[in-house]
């Protein structure tokens, strides 16, 4: 499609974005939004970063990333490039494009929680102006855009499609990954009218190698939630299989090994003690809970997420029989979580399973402790809070325990170390697969 000259917003906006001389408001400067404006800033657009947290906005101005796997240098280089970070969300009268890449958790009734995004919008939405594109990244129902954005961005009395422009392109960070950059991931981008589509193509395809253009926004959120699905219901099923294969005495990971030498028709996917991260534990309810509204039962996602919501009680109820064994009550135990990002050699907490089994241990009346290299002290959480530091793996610390539990599998463990020195280890990776005297595997 070509856009008029008539059509003077899009035009104009569209000569800034293939200039580079287009200003990038990115909302919220977190895991998603930090590597979003690097890439901006590295290819020679201004941007501008916004945040509610002061301490989290003087950091980056300072060139401190506050991310373990984004390095201080990339965020000086950028602020050397003319990249800024405000608290002051009447600055976005100065960007070209706002892009919100902000939480959408669930609340205390596993329901959406919009608020982030409701909130943000709103913070911004007043200082809309014609040539405006603004764009939606978090993950969420399809409807969202429609729904939220769409009639708050039209009570500014501006078109959308005309004067303003309005885009759901959901992100696809993936934190430690680093087989892909932000650059190198497919970039999916809907648009509420022939026009937004457009106008979101041109913002992303200068920073994005390949970009996806489908239907509609909806058609872009329920990408989103697709991807996040099979991989939820794809690990409850195989989380469901370890328990029946422990049950029978068979090694779940040889199994899953034996069966991904088929070169076709089988993915491999990997057992643990939860889903953790900002998607996977979380998306597949957004769905479940938009499709009630259309009298849908969304049976087969809803079981995937019991299963695997139930995995920090099943290692919980293998530590309780292994120290039973060994006439130990949990209560009063000593005992050590090593790792408790929710995954491998990152320090994201989000939705960490292994703070999951924290809380169950320190309900039991366990003395907890953790060790985590990506996690020097416990940090600030929406739900959890635990006055710990992470101790050192040492021969000492780990003789003085009654059991550890491996649940995230850093690359950083001496794992030699902890086998010869734990007197009990509750394995929930598969870790010590291959060794049984004192290994129980969860």
């Amino acid at each position: 499609m070509s856009i008029h000259t008539e059509h003077a917003p899009a035009a104009s906006l569209l000569e800034k974005l293939s200039q580079r001389n287009a200003v990038i408001g990115i909302l919220g400067m977190g895991y998603v939004g930090q590597p979003l404006a690097l890439r901006y800033a590295g290819i020679g657009f201004k941007v501008l970063g916004f945040d509610i947290d002061a301490a989290k906005v003087a950091q980056l101005n300072e060139g401190k990333s506050g991310i373990e796997h984004i390095d201080d240098a990339a965020i000086d280089a950028a602020n050397a490039a003319g990249m800024e970070c405000t608290t002051d969300f009447s600055r976005a009268s100065e960007a070209d494009a706002l892009i919100l890449c902000v939480p959408t958790p669930l609340n205390k009734y596993r329901e959406p929680d919009l608020s982030y995004v409701i909130t943000t919008s709103e913070s911004v939405i007043p200082y809309l102006r014609a040539g405006h594109v603004l764009s939606l990244e978090s993950t969420t129902y399809p409807g969202t855009t429609e729904e939220e954005l769409l009639p708050r961005m039209e009570a500014r009395g501006l078109t959308v499609g005309k004067d303003v422009f309005l885009v759901y392109s959901p992100e696809r960070e993936d934190p430690g990954n680093a087989n892909f950059t932000t650059n190198t991931i497919p970039k999916v981008v809907g648009g509420h009218t022939q026009a937004c589509l457009e106008v979101g193509k041109a913002l992303y395809a200068p920073a994005i190698d390949h970009i996806v253009p489908v239907s509609s926004t909806k058609a872009a959120e329920m990408t989103k939630l697709l991807e996040n699905i099979h991989r939820a219901v794809n690990i409850g099923l195989v989380n469901e299989m370890k328990i029946v294969a422990d049950r029978m005495g068979i090694d779940i990971f040889e199994v899953i090994d034996a069966a991904a030498t088929k070169p076709f028709g089988f993915t491999p996917y990997y057992p643990g003690p939860g889903l953790g991260g900002h998607c996977i534990p979380i998306d597949p309810f957004y769905l479940t809970w938009k499709a009630r509204e259309y009298g849908l039962h969304t049976r087969f996602i809803e079981l995937a997420g019991e299963i695997n919501r139930a995995m920090p009680e099943y290692v919980l109820d293998k530590l309780i029989k292994a120290l039973n064994d060994r006439q130990k009550s949990l209560k009063g135990s000593r005992v050590m979580v090593l790792g408790i990002a929710y995954k491998k050699n990152v320090d994201d907490m989000r939705e960490s399973p292994a703070v999951e089994i924290m809380e169950l241990l320190r309900g039991a009346g366990a003395d907890l402790q953790y060790s985590d290299p990506h996690v020097p002290v416990f940090p600030k959480m929406r739900e959890h809070k635990f006055d710990l530091s992470s101790v050192p793996l040492t021969v000492e610390t780990l003789a003085t325990c009654d059991a550890v539990v491996v649940a995230t599998d850093h690359a950083k463990f001496d794992y030699d170390l902890i086998r010869k020195n734990a007197p009990l280890i509750i394995d929930s990776r598969g870790v010590y697969r291959d060794v049984d005297e004192n290994i129980v595997k969860a």
